[in-house]
């Protein structure tokens, strides 16, 4: 059944504690430019969403606003029970540290080494850890995204394209967050390095148990990393559901986006 978005979709039974992100009335833009307008959305715990949408609709100002680098000019995001807007200083400290974010390409920072990028969450967010224990934290989170031991002493710019954005996810994972933001995961990767990247996601997403919030136009990681999908169309979540959910539906953008060309490329709903 299609759900579309006129009214918030909750977990089942609309149990409160299963949400691990709430978004109510979400209004955002710049200048004289709305790019979201009264939107809301719930992310499940434990669920791995993907958001979806024509160029400029708002998917990674979505994001962005829900980690706090854009400022919301009305609505509400609660996360894992939180109210950011009504947090003071230290306690959005606490909050921040419960969640990881991999921007496009990884965003490393360039005059620092692999490892080092790793530890920065720590440095930020740890006073006083010593030097041995960052060190070791960083080559574990660097084996546990798949990079082999000497990446941590590398350069980003002696990185290819998968390995920084593998960095990044391992810089993401320092401190053990619950939620996983991905924005374009899998943006200028091969086929072949995509498909190695949706499925260290994927493995990522089962073993730790985290709930994973990805912004991706990559049709493939849609159908095979995504327990459900959001479309952003008109300012708001107009549809969210499953891969059969976006198949079914007679949304036009929706429709186009999931019976075109690439889709059948990709097997989707053949």
């Amino acid at each position: 059944m299609n759900q579309h978005k006129d009214m918030p979709q909750t977990a089942p039974g609309g149990d409160d504690a299963e949400i691990a992100i709430s978004v109510r009335g979400l209004t955002m833009g710049f200048g004289d430019q709305t790019v979201l307008d009264a939107l809301d959305i719930d992310v499940r715990k434990g669920e791995l969403l993907g958001i979806v949408g024509g160029s400029g609709t708002g998917k990674s100002v979505l994001m962005r606003t829900i980690i706090g680098l854009n400022r919301p000019w009305a609505g509400s995001i609660k996360v894992l029970g939180q109210d950011l807007g009504k947090l003071d200083f230290h306690e959005r400290h606490r909050i921040e540290r419960r969640w990881g974010v991999l921007f496009q390409d990884g965003a490393l920072f360039t005059s620092l080494t692999t490892a080092q990028n790793v530890q920065v969450p720590l440095r930020e967010q740890i006073k006083g850890m010593p030097q041995v224990l960052m060190d070791e934290i960083a080559s574990f989170k660097l084996s546990l995204v798949g990079l082999a031991p000497d990446a941590g002493s590398k350069y980003p710019s002696e990185l290819s394209g998968g390995m920084r954005k593998r960095a990044g996810i391992a810089r993401a994972l320092a401190l053990d967050p619950e939620i996983l933001f991905l924005d374009e995961p899998t943006a200028g990767l091969d086929p072949i390095g995509a498909a190695a990247f949706d499925q260290l996601i994927s493995q990522l997403h089962r073993v730790l148990g985290l709930t994973v919030v990805m912004v991706t136009h990559d049709l493939d990681s849609l159908h095979t990393v995504c327990d459900r999908i959001a479309v952003l169309a008109d300012k708001k979540v107009k549809l969210i559901g499953t891969m059969d959910d976006m198949l079914k539906s007679d949304h036009e953008w929706t429709h186009e986006y999931f019976h075109g060309p690439r889709s059948r490329a990709a097997g989707i709903g053949v």
